[in-house]
C-alpha cells in the first residue's frame, strides 16, 4: 500500500471546480463564531462539491487569517455570502425554493439515518452557533431538523464535524438515489 500522488487524485483546478455541477445543498452557518470552524467548513463545502455557504452574524467571512489556515484554499473556491442575520438567509433560500433543515436536537428532529432527501430538491443546511445552537427565530423558520445520533456522555458534536457528518449522509442518499 502507498499513498496517492496529487495526480494522481487527479483532483479539479479552482476554476474548473467552479464551473462544476455542485449537489443542490447550500451550508448556513448561524452566528458560528470560531473562525477555524469557518474555514473548516469552506474545505468540507469543497470536498462535497456543494452550491454554496451562506455566512450569517456574527459568522466571520474571508480573508482572515485563521480560516485561510484551515480552509486550505477553499475559500477561492467555494461560492459563500453573507448576511447580517440567518433569518434573511432563510427567507432568500426560501424563496428560491429550498427545503430548510436545521442540524440541531429538538422535540420534532428526525435521526439523520431517517431523513431521506428528495433527488433535484435544493436543502439548506442549518448549522448553528457552537454554545446556543441553532437560534430559536431561525429554527421557527426550518421545515424540519435532523439529529445525528450519539451514543456517548456528550451531546453535541464540533459544529464542522456535524456539517461533513450531515453532508456525507445527504450526499450519499442523493447518490444512491441517482444510480
Amino acid at each position: 500500500m502507498r499513498k496517492r500522488t496529487m495526480e494522481e487524485l487527479n483532483r479539479l483546478s479552482v476554476a474548473d471546480f467552479k464551473s462544476t455541477q455542485k449537489f443542490p445543498l447550500t451550508l448556513v452557518l448561524d452566528n458560528v463564531r470560531s473562525l477555524h470552524n469557518v474555514g473548516s467548513a469552506f474545505r468540507t463545502a469543497d470536498a462535497f462539491a456543494i452550491e454554496k455557504i451562506w455566512l450569517c452574524g456574527i459568522t466571520g467571512r474571508p480573508p482572515q487569517r485563521e480560516i485561510t489556515k484551515t480552509a486550505l484554499g477553499s475559500t477561492e473556491s467555494v461560492t459563500w455570502e453573507y448576511a447580517a442575520t440567518t433569518v434573511e438567509a432563510i427567507q432568500q433560500l426560501k424563496a428560491a425554493g429550498y427545503v430548510v433543515v436545521a442540524v440541531e436536537q429538538t422535540d420534532a428532529s428526525r435521526l439523520l439515518p431517517d431523513f431521506r432527501p428528495v433527488p433535484g430538491q435544493p436543502y439548506a443546511l442549518i448549522m448553528g452557533n457552537e454554545v446556543f445552537g441553532v437560534d430559536d427565530e431561525v429554527l421557527a423558520l426550518c421545515d424540519a431538523a435532523v439529529e445525528i445520533p450519539q451514543f456517548g456522555t456528550k451531546h453535541s458534536l464540533n459544529v464542522s464535524v456535524a456539517a461533513g457528518v450531515v453532508l456525507w449522509d445527504f450526499i450519499g442518499k442523493l447518490l444512491s438515489t441517482s444510480a
